[in-house]
């Protein structure tokens, strides 16, 4: 069993096309799984969800997903997106599930389950960072069953055995903040063999000077700055 995992589009369509091509190349997949964040940010925000509606993919809500459909547009790129996906792509944000959890062939143990989440099983916001201790992913994964947990939220790809489980970190489609300007999206197969999942990361170049013109196109609040946020692929 094959699932492509991806995060964090952040209305960047161009980046969302070329992580949709790689899956489909180095397809078929059994699932593909969007963790999350689809909106808020980019320059496109509406041509990503008419991306995401032509897809087979189960679709789970982030943070700024949730956000934006409670109303909580305290920023100007907030009320951009909010202004591009209209009442309907803010309906669509809110039905949108926490979760997604993917059972292997052959197993009815959720032990066994690939679960995938925007930030933790938990709650929305609180990232669970490549170096967090014992103590803290008890409190971050709390007693979730699964074999596998891939999520986003945190835009620096990593994996991780800890607790018994894989942890993913799939980083972001849209703005990746790793220092690493490449679209990143997550491959987790199934061996039934062993009874385990493992991962692979894909980083793949990004559409840079295009996404630059459909940012300064696009109409969105203070393009220059996005694009040198974009640019610097950090957090800091």
């Amino acid at each position: 069993m094959r699932v492509a995992v991806m995060s964090d589009i952040h209305g960047f369509s161009l980046a969302l096309r070329t992580v949709l091509a790689d899956i489909a190349r180095r397809g078929p997949f059994d699932r593909v799984v969007i963790a999350g964040d689809l909106c808020e940010g980019g320059p496109a925000p509406d041509e990503v969800l008419e991306l995401l509606a032509g897809l087979d993919a189960a679709v789970i809500q982030g943070n700024t997903d949730r956000d934006l459909a409670q109303g909580a547009v305290h920023s100007a790129t907030a009320r951009y997106a909010w202004d591009k996906v209209g009442p309907a792509g803010i309906k669509y944000l809110a039905d949108l599930p926490f979760e997604a959890r993917i059972q292997p062939p052959g197993s009815a143990d959720p032990d066994d389950d690939l679960l995938v989440v925007h930030a933790n099983p938990l709650d929305q916001d609180r990232h669970v960072p490549p170096d967090a201790s014992v103590r803290e992913l008890r409190e971050l994964l709390g007693d979730t069953l699964a074999a596998a947990i891939a999520f986003g939220h945190l835009h620096i790809c990593y994996t991780r055995e800890a607790l018994g489980k894989l942890l993913v970190d799939v980083s972001a489609v849209g703005n990746p903040k790793d220092g690493d300007l490449r679209c990143k999206w997550g491959e987790l197969s199934w061996n039934p063999d062993e009874r385990r999942w493992t991962a692979q990361l894909h980083k793949l170049p990004y559409p840079l000077e295009e996404t630059v013109a459909q940012m300064r196109e696009s109409g969105m609040p203070n393009p220059d700055n996005a694009i040198a946020k974009l640019r610097r692929a950090s957090y800091s």
